[in-house]
């Protein structure tokens, strides 16, 4: 039989403890040691570890604290157990602190065949957290959560956009998560070393929305102490988000599709012509196409924008996406949770998520998910701490004496109706006295004269 070896990292500061694990070396185990947070960090990025052991001394272990909470947030896959002296557990920051981030920990001296089977138990949970991992190679691309079949398809057009040059529009409702498809693809792309420069058109006052696009020179209005470079000219060599671009304001809309055509402009208050390149990637929760016809929106914009269409499908759309995002969620914001107590989600927690509508989309769960993790008195989120409580069936469960119950009133109220409700035909016909069945019939309130 295969042995596994199963790799365990051990950042310890004085090197004090790599002794004692001497022990349990076998082929089970194999340790590489750190004395540093920088060399820890160095060494979860360059190698594949299961868990990791930290050594904390009572001389500095809140100083360790502070080091290792940003690893433990950094490193979701990846069991940490705490190997300390007793005294530095008589603070009650540190037992929180192990309580919210630790898988488990072990007071010096050691209890090597405890903390063997602790170790085999991590390693064991880390692997099939790695299994479940291994179905996100999407998430490890485009830092976006979803293997339902929708945004399969969704990331397989988000592969080919890539690849090109051209403009792109990205659609869908809000929440939905564009700016991080915007993110994706300038990530990905042969801009990745340029800027990615996001401009909310519906957020900038009518008065300044020139100046933030394409800067301004000193005195080009009152206030304007000094040249500010706009948007559009920090984006050189990189991408322009615009983000709810639905909402810019018409006369915008002209001199930005100048823009897009020319590549060059102009700061407000200058003639000078700048020239600048960059990739546009716009957002919208509009339907352009509406917009278009009811005449908000410039068609030759839209044509110049629309070159290549990504449309995020809504989070009620996507299946089985709403577990795996609730799970993302609560392991991302869990290390940073002051909530020592919380450790997932109920089953009807999990159920209910599943069945909402999601109006708000994804940005709606990770805000009910973080209150959750705040406010819950419980081990398990429930659906009252997600605020979901009125979709938890209120209809009693179908016991077996319930079942039972109902398939004899059937029974007795067939054989009745048959028998013309006489009483002792219908008792010769199932086989039972005359007293068997009037007990019978009281009990489930069936009058025998109906």
């Amino acid at each position: 039989m295969k042995v596994i070896k199963r790799h365990i990292l051990v950042f310890d500061r004085q090197g004090s403890i790599s002794v004692e694990l001497r022990r349990l070396i076998s082929q089970d185990f194999v340790f590489s040691y750190t004395q540093s947070a920088i060399e820890t960090r160095q060494a979860l990025r360059n190698a594949y570890f299961l868990v990791v052991l930290v050594v904390f001394e009572a001389a500095y272990f809140l100083k360790q604290q502070q080091e290792i909470e940003p690893l433990i947030a950094e490193t979701s896959r990846v069991e940490w157990i705490a190997l300390t002296e007793s005294e530095v557990l008589e603070s009650r920051e540190f037992q929180a602190f192990i309580l919210r981030t630790f898988y488990d920990y072990h007071t010096r001296p050691l209890d090597f065949e405890r903390l063997r089977v602790t170790l085999g138990h991590a390693c064991g949970k880390a692997q099939l957290r790695t299994s479940l991992n291994e179905k996100k190679e999407n998430y490890e691309k485009f830092h976006i959560c979803g293997a339902s079949p929708v945004m399969t398809t969704f990331f397989q057009r988000l592969e080919k956009v890539i690849n090109t040059d051209a403009p792109v529009l990205i659609s869908g409702e809000t929440g939905t998560g564009k700016e991080l498809v915007a993110q994706a693809i300038h990530k990905n792309s042969s801009r990745s070393n340029g800027p990615l420069v996001a401009i909310n058109c519906g957020a900038i006052a009518a008065t300044l929305i020139q100046s933030e696009f394409f800067g301004h020179e000193k005195g080009a209005f009152t206030g304007s102490v000094q040249r500010q470079i706009g948007k559009i000219e920090s984006a050189k060599g990189g991408v322009l988000f615009l983000d709810e671009i639905g909402d810019l304001p018409m006369d915008m809309q002209a001199s930005l599709l100048r823009v897009l055509q020319e590549k060059t402009f102009s700061r407000v208050g200058s003639t000078q012509v700048i020239s600048v390149d960059f990739r546009v990637i716009a957002a919208t929760h509009v339907n352009l196409h509406e917009a278009v016809a009811q005449g908000r929106f410039r068609e030759d914009l839209f044509y110049r924008l629309n070159v290549i269409q990504l449309e995020l499908p809504p989070l009620r759309k996507r299946g089985g996406d709403i577990t795996l995002l609730a799970e993302a969620v609560f392991q991302k914001y869990f290390p940073v949770c002051k909530n020592n107590q919380i450790k997932g989600f109920s089953k009807e927690s999990l159920r209910v998520l599943s069945t909402y509508d999601w109006p708000g989309n994804v940005r709606e769960l990770i805000n009910r998910i973080q209150r959750a993790m705040v406010m819950s008195e419980n081990r398990l989120i429930s659906p009252a701490d997600l605020g979901l409580e009125s979709l938890v069936s209120n209809h009693p469960r179908l016991t077996r004496d319930l079942a039972r119950a109902s398939f004899d009133r059937d029974l007795l109220e067939t054989s009745l109706r048959k028998n013309g409700y006489i009483v002792s035909q219908t008792a010769r016909q199932l086989g039972v006295s005359r007293v068997t069945l009037y007990r019978m019939m009281n009990k489930l309130n069936i009058a025998p004269d109906q």
